[in-house]
């Protein structure tokens, strides 16, 4: 069993179905942090939820690169990100190795303006992943791990845990991965879905992330990876069961910047990934 588990909400700001779902399930103790969408029409709204003290330092960034309109000017003409009518467009191979030098200077400025949108709402994201895992993507993932270590923040890793990882996928984000740790220094030790640890992915130690998309089912939760009308609640509850649910910055607090665990003597929604 995992040492500790983040359950983590994306899309947080999204709308504000998103937000009241996100909202019950910190209220639930479901899940234990989440990311916001800094460019989305429910995200000052979903700012005003993360003071309440169940959320309060528990909010990251949801870095967004494909969906809505940015923040930034520059990124409105590289036509690698946004169409003719200025909304996100991506057009960039997901097996992409490199990024020309005005799309990384765009992005390194969308970046910036979707994390200086949080400040100026009065939220210091504790953590940075992206929507439809857009830091998977190599050079951005550069981009993302550099700015998360000039901020002292943690970094969500590529998904390294699931059955329908085969051999390519595992050894790209294996490198990915250790390419995101080295530059980011503070992450989870593996990550996946609800559906995977429901098909029994489940690691021997350190911290695992699970990616979460709550739904409502009447009283209980569901989520967007599984199947219609089953429980997040009990595939958590049967996965996980004793395993202390922590945040990012619970994680952050107890690591330095190489990784290293300092408290012990040792050691729209997303597609799959």
């Amino acid at each position: 069993m995992p040492r500790q588990v983040i359950v983590n909400a994306d899309d947080f700001g999204l709308s504000p179905n998103e937000n009241a779902v996100i909202f019950a399930a910190f209220q639930a103790g479901l899940i234990s942090s989440a990311t916001a969408m800094a460019n989305m029409p429910a995200f000052a709204a979903a700012c005003a939820m993360a003071r309440n003290p169940r959320l309060e330092g528990r909010i990251g960034l949801h870095f967004n690169l494909t969906y809505g309109r940015p923040l930034s000017q520059a990124i409105l003409a590289r036509r690698t990100f946004c169409d003719d009518f200025g909304v996100f467009d991506l057009s960039l191979p997901r097996h992409s190795l490199w990024l020309g030098r005005e799309d990384r200077a765009a992005v390194r400025q969308e970046l910036q303006a979707q994390w200086q949108h949080c400040v100026d709402h009065g939220l210091r994201p504790s953590h940075i992943d992206s929507h439809q895992h857009v830091h998977n993507i190599w050079p951005i993932g550069e981009i993302v791990a550099r700015f998360a270590a000039q901020h002292g923040v943690p970094i969500r890793l590529a998904r390294n845990l699931g059955q329908n990882l085969n051999l390519p996928k595992r050894v790209f984000k294996g490198l990915l991965n250790r390419r995101l740790r080295g530059l980011a220094g503070v992450t989870a030790d593996y990550v996946c879905t609800p559906t995977d640890l429901r098909q029994g992915a489940m690691p021997a130690d350190g911290v695992l992330e699970i990616v979460a998309h709550p739904t409502r089912l009447g009283i209980d939760f569901g989520d967007a990876y599984l199947d219609p009308g089953e429980s997040l609640s009990q595939v958590l509850e049967q996965g996980l069961k004793g395993v202390a649910r922590i945040s990012y910055a619970d994680l952050g607090a107890g690591m330095n910047h190489h990784g290293t665990d300092t408290t012990t003597q040792g050691t729209h929604h997303n597609t799959r990934a």
